[in-house]
């Protein structure tokens, strides 16, 4: 794998590709900074080099060009705190502007470019505009892991233009090497938990699964469709009445893999999709009709965590309930703890980004599991087994 330690930045500019599009609040604070976090060592490697650095990110999906509401500038004060030096800001991230202070750059100098998705050419992936980009830097730093399914401009396109100079920064090799072990030198028994609200979001992955895992654990609101493929009564819950067949099939390969499927036993269920809703606890193949499941229930926490508790590799992608309403957040707080424990007794455990890493973070336990992913939509196609546009532009 090549990584920024095969090369010494002493008075080279690195143009990184970070993932800094993090949450703002409406007074534009950084709500949760941990993708910036998560880019720190790469950066802060470069700059003891005797480096400088040029750092070009996206932030959300701004539609019109150029928005304030969008603009990075809005991260480089913390940015600056937290690298403990100033950032310097372009109000562009291509053009004369960019050019000059990209060139002015001296060793341990920070320079963050605007927001690319203020140009259409980012997320098409044109080459003039990579080519544009390339001109910032010397060296190409790829460590947005969370972008790395995505064939744009600067996470795959750019990377042609640095063919003897192209990198992975530790973020991005951290993510590669983890999901890695879990997929190709898990330590068994292999436990794969699913949740979340569709099967048809997972189904490529769980196919993947199938092949390597000892046990696989599905919750969330999918277990409904699986409950309602097998003859249960399932109320108003969430079901995707078109992958009835196609959740029996998972069931069958299951079994004839030797996998040990896990469904949720009982359910928390309301009349409501709402935290004030009156509740109740049911079969979850007997959920009475105007009724909704929302979380695992007791039953099935129990029964869940005790697979968790016994396993020494652990992937958890997808949430067991509604776990933003603190009425629904049991199910997947009893995983977590269940994680948890299973790492202090040396599992090793990947949260697969998205869902499961707000939870193990709404808990505080994301310390206490082996590593949390950056980029939810990136590892899921790397478990699918799909190449990633930004890894191969790198391997190439």
């Amino acid at each position: 794998m090549k990584t920024i330690d095969q090369i010494n930045f002493s008075g080279k500019k690195a143009l990184i590709r970070v993932d800094f599009n993090v949450p703002l609040d409406e007074n534009f604070q950084i709500t949760d900074d941990n993708r910036i976090q998560g880019a720190l060592p790469t950066i802060t490697k470069i700059l003891n080099d005797g480096g400088s650095v040029i750092l070009m990110s996206h932030l959300g999906r701004p539609k019109e060009g150029p928005t304030d509401k969008y603009s990075l500038r809005h991260i480089v004060a913390h940015l600056s705190k937290c690298l403990n030096r100033p950032v310097e800001f372009v109000q562009d991230c291509i053009g004369k502007e960019a050019e000059v202070k990209a060139a002015e750059l001296q060793a341990g100098e920070v320079l963050l470019l605007e927001n690319l998705r203020f140009y259409k050419e980012e997320e098409k992936g044109d080459v003039d505009f990579a080519e544009k980009l390339a001109r910032l830097g010397d060296v190409y730093v790829n460590d947005a892991f969370g972008t790395a399914h995505r064939a744009h401009a600067s996470t795959a396109v750019i990377a042609q233009f640095f063919p003897q100079a192209k990198y992975f920064g530790y973020l991005m090799a951290g993510e590669l090497a983890n999901a890695e072990k879990v997929l190709n030198h898990a330590e068994r028994p292999f436990t794969a938990i699913m949740g979340g609200a569709k099967v048809s979001d997972k189904i490529e992955l769980i196919e993947q699964l199938l092949g390597k895992v000892d046990n696989l654990i599905i919750g969330g609101g999918m277990a409904y469709t699986f409950a309602k493929a097998q003859g249960g009564q399932i109320g108003t819950s969430i079901c995707e009445n078109d992958k009835l067949d196609l959740a029996l099939s998972l069931i069958k390969k299951a079994k004839d893999r030797g996998v040990k499927l896990y469904l949720p036993v009982d359910t928390v269920i309301a009349d409501a999709f709402a935290n004030e809703a009156q509740t109740g606890l049911a079969d979850t193949s007997q959920i009475p009709a105007e009724w909704m499941g929302l979380d695992i229930g007791p039953k099935t926490r129990e029964l869940f965590a005790e697979v968790v508790k016994s396993s020494k590799t652990l992937l958890w992608n997808g949430p067991m309930g509604v776990f933003e309403m603190e009425s629904f957040e049991q199910g997947t707080r009893a995983i977590a703890l269940a994680v948890v424990e299973a790492t202090k007794n040396g599992a090793f455990s990947l949260i697969g980004g998205g869902d499961s890493a707000a939870a193990v973070s709404k808990f505080n336990l994301t310390e206490q599991v082996s590593y949390v992913s950056t980029g939810g939509g990136a590892l899921l196609e790397y478990m699918e087994g799909k190449v990633l546009p930004g890894v191969k532009a790198i391997n190439d």
